[in-house]
């Protein structure tokens, strides 16, 4: 089947009501988020039914989508209540549930019919047959497993009319699709049901036993081993991505931070715009990488999308690019007159010290920090505590929800 061009969605990570509200701000076109049961986040600010409908409030008046994650494989017992779970999701307006679990997807279509369904990367969705199999039973999208080539995504592209989505930014689990039992054995805590203690990111000493003589094999001035992968980017590779038919970017993340979030759509909302808008004259800013690398956490590469993935795409051993800012504020108000802007702290940061404003659309601006003044007026040096109202000059106008960082 042939697909016509067309810009796909930018879909960001929610954790909490703040963060959905910066990830739309920010440019996302969806967000998803997670409940109260049934995902895979369960240290995630999950939301309650009264904080969706306020999240669903602010989507749709901007325009934006919200989609509920329930993608947890479900054990004997677990899929109790699943049935009014769905139901109220459907009532309160959720635009999709993401699911994974064969007998959740089932009690999603008997008991909450018309709320759309959503196959989740757990379920290892690898080839166009695949996706025409839950097309049949009812499915309009199918979030690709990770471990799918640029090639394969072609070929599905070509050959279904099912809606695909795939990460692009973010996470990369070590084993295959998630389904890891690593964190079960090591902390008794289910990655599969929520409770995933990411033991392989833990850092290990790698023994050898010769003639029953056990021989560290990882020096002192080594870095311990890690089974951990890096993190995936494909912000350089925007236009292969909307040719193969993706419909839906997807970047992953609701643990992380607000600015994280904000930086991230930010950047992807720029780059799926510049290409869509003029295909044929689009140019790679290398200004957008920059911007990731504010955020990262670990470093990038596209993943499985290119090629298999190497001991390069494995974090061990010393590392090789480390970010260099960190969030310090968020705008609360602006005064054009006196051009000073009073801020929420979020980190540390003092007179002297070089920072960057910058906001929705916004590539923004550096400047040093010249003066500093507390909610009473007070003038200080520094911002040292943790969410305190501060003022402070500023060389160009911002606005409320704009971000400051630092370096660190």
């Amino acid at each position: 089947m042939s697909r016509i061009l067309k810009k796909p969605e930018v879909l960001a990570p929610a954790g909490n009501l703040e963060k959905l509200k910066i990830a739309i701000r920010y440019g996302a076109d969806a967000v998803y988020i997670g409940g109260q049961a049934f995902g895979l986040r369960s240290r995630a600010g999950n939301f309650s039914f009264e904080e969706m409908k306020l999240g669903i409030a602010f989507a749709h008046d901007h325009n934006a989508k919200v989609y509920v994650a329930a993608n947890m494989v479900a054990h004997a017992g677990d899929t109790e209540g699943a049935g009014e779970f769905f139901r109220t999701l459907r009532d309160i307006g959720i635009d999709a549930v993401i699911v994974s679990d064969p007998a959740l997807i089932s009690i999603c279509f008997q008991d909450a019919p018309g709320l759309p369904v959503h196959l989740s990367t757990q379920a290892s969705a690898t080839n166009y047959k695949t996706l025409e199999f839950w097309k049949k039973q009812g499915l309009e999208r199918v979030v690709l497993a990770r471990e799918v080539s640029m090639q394969e995504i072609q070929e599905i592209g070509e050959k279904t009319d099912v809606e695909m989505e795939a990460f692009i930014h973010g996470a990369m689990c070590i084993s295959y699709s998630g389904r890891c039992t690593l964190s079960n054995h090591m902390a008794n805590r289910d990655a599969n049901r929520g409770g995933c203690a990411q033991s392989c990111r833990w850092k290990y000493d790698l023994f050898e036993i010769d003639n029953g003589i056990s021989k560290n094999l990882v020096d002192e001035d080594e870095e311990p081993f890690s089974m951990s992968a890096v993190d995936l980017s494909m912000i350089k590779y925007i236009p292969d991505m909307v040719n193969a038919g993706v419909d839906s970017l997807k970047i992953e993340g609701r643990m992380k931070s607000i600015h994280y979030v904000s930086t991230v759509a930010s950047v992807y909302r720029r780059a799926v715009d510049a290409y869509c808008e003029d295909p044929e004259n689009y140019v790679f800013d290398p200004a957008w990488e920059d911007e990731l690398w504010k955020v990262a956490q670990r470093e990038l590469s596209t993943g499985f999308f290119y090629k298999e993935p190497t001991e390069d795409e494995q974090l061990f051993g010393k590392t090789r690019k480390i970010p260099q800012y960190a969030f310090a504020a968020q705008v609360l108000e602006y005064d054009e007159e006196t051009k000073i802007a009073t801020l929420q702290q979020r980190n540390n940061f003092g007179v002297g010290e070089e920072i960057e404003f910058y906001g929705p659309g916004d590539t923004g601006f550096k400047q040093v920090v010249e003066v500093l003044w507390n909610e009473d007026g007070v003038e200080i040096d520094r911002a040292p505590n943790a969410m305190m109202t501060i003022k402070m000059p500023v060389d160009k106008p911002v606005k409320p929800f704009y971000f400051m960082r630092k370096k660190k």
